[in-house]
């Protein structure tokens, strides 16, 4: 809404009503109120409109085109018909284990439900120190990664600047940007997934972006950065973002402690594929110490809740079990990765992750092929973006569920 002009009468002023009236003796029925009030009105034939509520929100924000999320399982349950222990979730790179045994015990044990959580999560930011090697100063923990990106965004960018996007990735670094109010510049992946650092660099510059958002494995296809890409991008003048959301199914090591050396480096790590605690929201980073004292400032007080907290540090201290389902699941990838080879209709993208890209040929049509699995009970995800018309993921799961999703497959044969 514009500014308000005094001398235009479709403008006015409405306020509540102070203490004090002018009550003139003669008029007792005539009161005037004192205006000091800021709301906007129309004025038209002596009537008053209602205020339309839209109009105070942020004008780049009424057109923004919301997140689209996965549906949970008591929806999908409904829709399908299907009680939800008989939905084959592969849609969503979940943890089909779940996490450790001991997680569900220190929930049970919850003491203090009822007292605030530690502003700063001491506890668990010292479990990640040990498990990572990196000390606690340069840690900083999150509702899940998704409140670091955009808790960085907010401290890093002012309205208009821009960002690096390579896409097809991870679909909330566009998301977040929009909603702060950044554009996006696109540097679009090669046909294998590598990334363009040549081109990155060309756009670095040429339009001077703030910072770079990177994905490693990248999320949808499960390809790597290697060092030396990551070394030439991190020469550039730009902040670069380092999303290690999957970095454990990769064979190769996290550059958490990279953070040290690179005063341009965040690299975000999650709970939710590790650990199987993606319906707590966990998340973390590591910071250059000349970044993360503003982080600090910004974020909110009670960012991670305390049964995430629990959650976590129980998690941390069952590395055995998290290193076995961590060996299943690359197991289980491998072969659902040879299976899907098999499959006529498919081609399959080698990966580091936990999910499997494939490209839908033979006249399939991708979405149709997503829609008629799920009625079948098997969720996958279907992509509408330009760079991944007719692709389709597929996440890990269990070996029975490997097996699911194969059977329903032989009706597209």
């Amino acid at each position: 809404m514009g500014p308000i002009d005094f001398c235009n009468s479709s403008s006015i002023y409405i306020s509540r009503p102070r203490t004090s009236l002018l009550i003139e003796a003669s008029w007792r029925s005539r009161i005037a109120f004192m205006a000091s009030s800021s709301v906007p009105v129309k004025e038209k034939n002596q009537s008053i409109d209602v205020v339309d509520g839209a109009s105070f929100i942020r004008p780049h924000l009424r057109n923004l085109k919301p997140y689209q999320p996965i549906l949970p399982f008591e929806v999908l349950s409904a829709r399908l018909g299907r009680k939800p222990e008989d939905i084959v979730k592969l849609d969503a790179n979940e943890n089909p284990y779940g996490p450790p045994p001991d997680v569900l015990t220190a929930l049970g044990s919850l003491e203090y439900p009822y007292i605030y959580p530690d502003p700063e999560s001491r506890r668990l930011r010292a479990a990640l120190s040990e498990d990572s090697g990196l000390d606690s100063e340069y840690i900083l923990a999150g509702c899940g990664a998704d409140e670091l990106i955009d808790l960085i965004m907010r401290c890093v960018l002012d309205p208009g600047d821009k960002i690096v996007d390579c896409p097809p990735t991870f679909s909330m670094y566009e998301f977040d940007a929009a909603v702060n109010g950044a554009h996006v510049i696109k540097v679009p992946r090669h046909t294998d997934f590598r990334l363009d650092v040549e081109r990155i660099a060309e756009v670095v510059e040429k339009e001077k972006p703030k910072c770079i958002f990177l994905t490693s494995p990248n999320n949808p296809d499960g390809s790597i950065i290697n060092d030396m890409e990551l070394e030439e991008i991190l020469n550039m003048p730009i902040l670069v973002v380092l999303d290690e959301a999957y970095i454990e199914f990769s064979g190769i090591g996290s550059r958490m402690t990279w953070v040290k050396k690179h005063e341009n480096l965040i690299v975000l790590r999650t709970f939710s594929k590790r650990a199987g605690l993606a319906g707590l929201r966990v998340g973390y980073g590591a910071f250059p110490l000349s970044i993360i004292e503003y982080l600090w400032r910004a974020k909110q007080p009670y960012n991670v809740s305390v049964a995430a907290e629990i959650a976590a540090c129980a998690a941390l201290r069952n590395p055995t079990y998290l290193e076995n389902v961590k060996v299943a699941l690359v197991q289980e990838r491998e072969r659902l990765y040879s299976l899907l080879k098999e499959v006529p209709c498919l081609e399959p993208y080698p990966s580091h992750s936990n999910f499997i890209l494939c490209k839908v040929t033979s006249g399939v049509d991708a979405k149709k092929l997503k829609e008629d699995l799920a009625m079948m009970g098997v969720m996958i995800r279907h992509y509408s973006s330009k760079e991944l018309c007719g692709f389709v993921r597929v996440s890990v799961g269990k070996p029975e569920h490997t097996d699911a999703l194969m059977q329903a497959l032989k009706h597209f044969h």
